[in-house]
């Protein structure tokens, strides 16, 4: 019976009953109060009459995730170990081997291996397909699954199972984890005179990373500088205020997001600061439908602010705020719980409906990736409503106006056709320098 006192003592303490409330609310708190009553019951028949004895933090931490789920995709509880993860994430370390993948033939594929790194010490090599993790198969789930699996605590061994061109035999190769430090940009020069900066996630490190990148392009091309390309694809998003910082790099001045929620202390209205560090050269921003979220935030604000052009596919369409609170004497563990929605500067949500780019280029893909349904905010269960429109648009490209293959160069490497366009576009935008930016924008 002490587990049905304590949670009836719960239900009074979050209920905050009085003498004075109302018979409406009374019978209310009563209802919540037998639904509370009857969770009791069911853990307590859980705990004596189940097959196998269970472990009670188990099953308690099953339930809380159980409950925040059915709110919404995005809202979790984090144990303590999970809570040190995400925790290191967003401060730019993790736990890992130090390797670039990406989803190819349904298998990992190695991009590159990050210089000094478990991975790289290993003789991990771009190209090479991983295709079990601790002896299970890759294929079985998603790249992000593969990706979870990968990390872990440093200092802990992982087996993976190597395909390497020329080899007869799979590689079977051990690997120690590491703390990796996250480096979420990355620049470099294009075509000689464009400036490319990739955001692959919005950590603490990414708005300084991203002025950092810009003031080193503009040191090394000088007048020769035709414009940026911010390729913000694939991009699951990540801390708000490191949203509005990247956005404030390439804007003057305004406001860059704004949150709206029931509770008026999460509202909130961002701007940007005084001074262009871009400079006002052309900016075009590179997305596809796995941009979700921060970047979003800054594709809605460069489009809206007609700072920049968004070329390449509709965004993901994550248009909500979540917000860490901890828990536990020591703050420890967490709830994310989505507490406001976002609106870009005009006052648009983009909930379940996504940035739609000023310039559409699909991305290539193989005939049996054109099978698979891109999936979007809209597929997921238990999604919010867009408050501005109640029927949320359809999540997924015509697959029939996909491009049949990836296109490939004579060395054999597949060609990046929205990097391609863009470059093209900042080309021609510098050969006619008076074209208003604006204009170029649907």
């Amino acid at each position: 019976m002490r587990m049905k006192q304590m949670i009836k003592f719960i239900a009074i303490a979050l209920l905050g009953l009085s003498l004075t409330a109302s018979a409406a609310d009374k019978n209310k708190n009563d209802d919540t109060y037998e639904q509370l009553d009857l969770l009791a019951n069911i853990f307590q028949l859980v705990r004596s009459e189940y097959v196998d004895e269970v472990q009670d933090k188990e099953v308690i931490e099953a339930a809380i995730r159980g409950m925040l789920q059915s709110l919404d995709p995005h809202s979790n509880y984090f144990s303590v170990e999970d809570y040190e993860n995400i925790r290191v994430q967003m401060q730019g370390e993790y736990g890992g081997l130090g390797i670039e993948v990406t989803w190819d033939k349904g298998l990992v594929k190695v991009v590159a291996p990050i210089d000094d790194t478990p991975a790289d010490r290993a003789g991990i090599q771009g190209g090479d397909y991983i295709s079990h993790i601790n002896g299970a198969s890759v294929s079985d789930g998603t790249l992000n699954d593969a990706i979870d699996k990968m990390r872990g605590k440093a200092n802990t061994p992982i087996d993976i199972t190597v395909l390497r061109e020329g080899e007869k035999a799979p590689l079977e190769i051990t690997i120690i984890r590491e703390k990796i430090k996250m480096k979420s940009v990355r620049h470099r020069v294009e075509a000689d005179t464009i400036g490319y900066i990739r955001v692959s996630t919005f950590n603490m490190n990414s708005g300084e990373g991203v002025e950092e990148a810009i003031q080193s392009i503009r040191t090394e091309l000088g007048e020769n500088l035709d414009g940026y390309i911010l390729d913000l694809r694939s991009n699951p998003g990540g801390l708000l205020l490191e949203a509005q910082r990247i956005s404030d790099a390439f804007l003057s001045g305004g406001e860059v997001v704004s949150t709206r929620s029931r509770r008026a202390r999460n509202n909130s209205r961002l701007y940007a600061t005084a001074g262009d560090l871009a400079g006002g050269a052309p900016v075009i921003v590179l997305v596809n439908n796995y941009s979700a979220s921060a970047s979003e935030i800054v594709a809605g604000a460069l489009q809206d602010h007609r700072r920049a052009i968004i070329l390449g596919e509709k965004t993901f369409g994550k248009g909500t705020v979540q917000t860490e609170i901890p828990l536990g004497r020591r703050g420890n563990q967490a709830v994310r719980l989505t507490t406001a929605r976002y609106y870009t500067p005009s006052g648009k949500s983009i909930q379940g409906r996504g940035i739609e780019p000023d310039i559409e280029v699909l991305t290539p893909r193989s005939k049996e990736a054109q099978a698979i349904r891109l999936r979007r905010e809209s597929d997921l269960s238990n999604t919010i409503i867009n408050d501005q429109d109640t029927v949320l648009r359809e999540g997924e490209t015509d697959p029939s106006a996909l491009p049949s293959e990836p296109i490939k160069d004579d060395n054999g490497q597949y060609i990046d056709v929205q990097l391609k366009h863009a470059i093209k576009l900042l080309k021609n935008l510098k050969s006619a320098p008076r074209i208003d930016m604006a204009q170029t924008s649907n």
